[in-house]
């Protein structure tokens, strides 16, 4: 089998295949590191390349196949973990020259559960600084380019993990969603991406255990690859306060189900945002493929117009925590738009707080009056398509200027403050070739739920299918 067949077949396919001994892991593992080794010096996703670990574990993971050792979920998969997250043992910088030189000693949580689940660590894949935007460069690393079009962005945060699965470096990904990390990406990129209930995938270690805003979980090229990440990511663990009891194992069964008479609300701005004319454009055809699955597609969408305060405090104060104590030492290495937002969190009252949270309780009992109504939610993931990679932010969008540097992406951080779970799915390209996908809402931990419209839906589409250019030229 070509390297390349081997670096886009499905992560579901490549663990059969090797659990059947019909590959070896090590084979797998290498052709992932030639296809870094060809693409990412113009991709730049992956940061930092762990190869000479990468295939010593092989060696020991085709070692146990041999000799019928009880295997993981994901064993020998290629994956590779965000650059917020902790590695045990390899540089974690968090995208910022404070941290250039940081060595943890301990794994996070989700780092660990991929581990566990048998899948081996290619490295670190590149994300902004702290994770604050959806534009992803830094200054440890620079810029990672679209791979659809090398001079617009890939989104972000979370933006190294979702390139190097769409140009095939990796088979799975991990990353975090506090506005939009996991779903923007997903949607510049072409990929599948989710943000899981709070608490459905763990964190730990996490200073802020009760903070209910950002959650880690997958990103895959297919909704069942996703389905097989989060099923090795989930469940419950002691670490965390908010962890949901729900095992991993409940998303490892077959997404199929039929969706006849299924309501799903659509709305095309949440509420009146702006959004550009060929984001709407390729989200409205998006309808008739629900239509197409026998679901009822009704115009809609909820009172969320308290969202905004609601995310915007609870942002800015935890930005605030994590952020002031380094602005003493190196404020001169940490972008603007990070101090920015420390800074609003400054003047942040506990009355401010609370009242957020009494809106948000509020929210919550809202969202759930309107899913007795409807099973789903369909909006824009993004207001814009994939931007210029010289432009840190868009400043307008449709003429309607933005206030900062997070403003454009109030189709995803809204669905944030809400709390439910949200995927993004590939729905199809602009005029100029750029992806542009649809969110999925769900309702309170419904979130397999949202899995199996999300399968449905890229059944009926495969927009998934289409590759980079760059994956047939380099």
């Amino acid at each position: 089998m070509l390297n390349d067949d081997v670096c886009f077949l499905s992560a579901t396919q490549l663990a059969q295949l090797m659990r059947a001994k019909k590959i070896p892991v090590q084979q797998v593992v290498r052709a992932h590191l030639d296809q870094i080794e060809r693409l990412n010096p113009t991709m730049n996703a992956i940061v930092t390349l762990t190869a000479e670990s990468a295939m010593a574990e092989a060696a020991v993971a085709d070692q146990k196949i041999q000799t019928n050792e009880s295997l993981g979920l994901l064993h020998g998969l290629p994956v590779a973990h965000k650059d917020l997250f902790l590695t045990k043992g390899v540089r974690t910088t968090f995208g910022s020259l404070a941290y250039q030189d940081y060595v943890p000693d301990v794994d996070s949580l989700p780092v660990e559960r991929l581990k566990k689940a048998g899948a081996i660590s290619l490295g670190k894949t590149n994300t902004p600084e702290f994770g604050a935007g959806s534009q992803t460069f830094n200054a440890v690393f620079g810029v990672t380019p679209n791979p659809y079009d090398l001079s617009k962005t890939c989104g972000g945060s979370s933006g190294g993990g979702a390139v190097a699965l769409a140009t095939g470096m990796i088979a799975l990904a991990d990353g975090t969603d506090l506005g939009g990390s996991l779903r923007n990406p997903a949607s510049f990129c072409n990929i599948v991406g989710i943000r899981p209930s709070v608490g459905r995938v763990p964190s730990w270690p996490e200073s802020l255990g009760w903070y209910t805003m950002s959650v880690p979980g997958p990103m895959a090229r297919s909704v069942q690859d996703l389905a097989l990440g989060l099923a090795a990511m989930a469940g419950p663990d002691d670490r965390s306060p908010i962890a949901l009891e729900t095992p991993g194992e409940f998303f490892a069964r077959p997404l199929e189900r039929s969706f006849k008479d299924c309501k799903i609300a659509f709305s095309a701005n949440l509420g009146g945002l702006p959004v550009e004319p060929e984001v709407a454009r390729v989200v409205e055809s998006s309808r008739a493929v629900f239509q197409e699955l026998s679901c009822q597609v009704i115009n809609d969408e909820p009172n969320i117009a308290e969202a905004d305060e609601i995310f915007m405090l609870w942002r800015a104060w935890r930005t605030e925590l994590r952020i002031t104590p380094l602005l003493k030492e190196h404020r001169d290495q940490i972008k603007d738009t990070v101090i920015w937002n420390a800074e609003q969190g400054l003047p942040i009252t506990g009355p401010q707080l609370a009242r957020a949270e009494a809106k948000r309780t509020e929210l919550y009992h809202r969202m759930r009056e309107f899913f007795k109504k409807y099973d789903f939610l369909v909006l824009p993931v993004s207001q814009v398509a994939p931007f210029s990679i010289d432009e840190e932010y868009p400043t307008s969008i449709n003429g309607v200027k933005m206030q900062t540097y997070i403003d454009w992406q109030k189709t995803a951080y809204h669905i944030s403050a809400l709390g439910n779970p949200a995927i993004s799915v590939p729905a199809g390209f602009t005029n100029t070739h750029l992806p542009v996908g649809i969110q999925i809402v769900g309702r309170h931990h419904d979130d397999f739920g949202v899995l199996q419209l999300a399968h449905a839906f890229e059944q009926k589409t495969q927009f998934a299918q289409r590759r980079p250019a760059i994956c047939m030229t380099k």
